[in-house]
């Protein structure tokens, strides 16, 4: 397991994390995991946003800036207007402040300052596991100031083109369909075969579906990656959802595979935290539904 301090596409002071097996790229100047991926894979699996390499948020914050990569946002989205007074951008210090960074064993432990609509203060801490492929990031939100709120952990991964993503329904889903639709579209060549929903971008248009599983795969060119959120009792976002996938329309070609937490009530002194697990695996067959399945640990199964 090694930690190095690179500068990297633009950015000083930014995180290598390797374990020989994967690699990750932490940059603290805009609070996000910006790549991950197969060791030697000089790209990852993640998107990022090359026109913006080496660019900060501007202080206002009026403008949302994609840089790509992983974050975490307050869930639901549809009480951002009641804490900051507008629908859009997101909340400044979830998505568009410098964070601290600090190295610990196997990893960068990030802080946020406090959000100013919701009091809140994030800590991530994003660790390799040091003998698989592995990367862990525990996600903790922390209530120092103002009203109560009630929030749920959200964490939003922007990765590449995918040839296809799969989400694991659960055994006995809330949804009649399975699945629910949080947009007017559907992603493109959407298909159920038993508990395995699997779908690829809309070119033309965006979409975004959710599910009760906890567990999704995106298949790409040479590799896989799985994205397990932590699963548990309480009431989810968006009817629910524990995850959601959302497929952005060109010219920007990328996918956000998303996890989410319960929603909790939380006043000042209060703490919740979530753990998101990512795991990449190189392809070894052509057929993106048998990758799937090897990463869902159901390789033995047969789809009808």
């Amino acid at each position: 397991m090694s930690l190095a301090r690179v500068s990297w596409h633009g950015w000083p002071d930014c995180y290598l994390l390797s374990n020989g097996l994967v690699e990750a790229i932490v940059v603290p100047a805009i609070g996000r995991v910006m790549r991950f991926g197969l060791a030697g894979d000089v790209d990852g699996a993640f998107w990022q946003n090359r026109a913006l390499d080496g660019k900060l948020h501007s202080p206002a914050a009026n403008e949302w800036m994609n840089f790509g990569g992983d974050k975490c946002w307050p869930a639901p989205q549809s009480a951002w207007p009641e804490h900051q007074g507008r629908d859009w951008p997101p909340p400044v210090a979830f998505d568009s402040r410098p964070v601290e960074a600090v190295a610990v064993e196997r990893g960068v432990v990030l802080t946020s300052p406090v959000d100013p609509g919701y009091g809140i203060q994030v800590i991530r801490r994003v660790e390799l596991d040091p003998a698989q492929p592995v990367m862990r990031i525990l996600t903790g939100y922390r209530k120092l100031s103002g009203a109560p709120v009630t929030v749920g952990i959200w964490t939003i991964t922007q990765m590449r083109e995918p040839e296809r993503i799969f989400m694991l329904l659960p055994e006995h889903s809330s949804f009649p369909q399975g699945y629910v639709r949080l947009m007017d579209g559907e992603p493109a060549e959407l298909k159920i075969e038993g508990r395995l929903l699997s779908f690829a971008r809309r070119p033309r248009a965006c979409a975004k579906i959710g599910a009760g599983g906890s567990s999704m795969a995106w298949v790409g060119p040479s590799s896989i990656v799985r994205i397990d959120a932590e699963d548990g009792p309480g009431e989810y976002p968006d009817g629910g959802c524990l995850t959601e996938v959302y497929t952005n329309p060109d010219p920007l070609q990328y996918v956000e595979l998303e996890t989410l937490g319960p929603l909790a009530a939380m006043s000042p002194g209060g703490q919740i935290e979530r753990t998101t697990v990512y795991t990449v695996l190189p392809r070894s067959t052509p057929d993106p539904q048998a990758e799937a399945l090897k990463a869902f640990g159901m390789a033995h199964i047969a789809l009808s």
